[in-house]
């Protein structure tokens, strides 16, 4: 049996460019480049059936390292906690106050782009500090 090389994250939401820009900015992905034969995006999305039109955006780590997002529209909203979250990892080998530090820096830098601090988890017997957050349309993350 073979591994697999590549996966890609779906989200489901509401607003999927409105949520993958938000994604884009906390993890320094891009939007890949338009399909052949469109300007932008934008001209893409108008060629779409209206019913088609912002159904889904997708972004990727710009060294093809780290999983694609992939973000499609859904009708329903988000009800209850998440089965599957990510975690970002910006305290990876950091304990103690200097952890702490790093993980608020961040989640500073995350509330101005529009996400929500929920809770600090402090470190117990095992594990670190993270900080349980939410993206821009309620989806939990932590910083870890």
């Amino acid at each position: 049996m073979s591994s697999i090389k590549q996966f890609q994250v779906t989200f489901d939401c509401a607003e999927p460019e409105r949520v993958a820009r938000f994604w884009c900015e906390v993890l320094g992905y891009v939007v890949p480049p338009p399909p052949k034969g469109f300007a932008t995006w934008d001209d893409f999305d108008r060629s779409q059936p209206p019913e088609d039109r912002g159904s889904w955006f997708a972004c990727g780590d710009p060294s093809g390292v780290g999983p694609r997002l992939f973000f499609q529209r859904v009708p329903e909203g988000k009800v209850v906690k998440n089965r599957v979250h990510l975690d970002v990892r910006v305290g990876t080998g950091l304990v103690g106050e200097e952890r702490l530090a790093v993980l608020e820096a961040e989640c500073t830098r995350l509330v101005a782009l529009g996400a929500v601090r929920v809770r600090l988890l402090l470190a117990d017997d095992d594990n670190e500090s993270c900080i349980v957050m939410q993206d821009i349309e309620g989806n939990e993350f932590c910083l870890d």
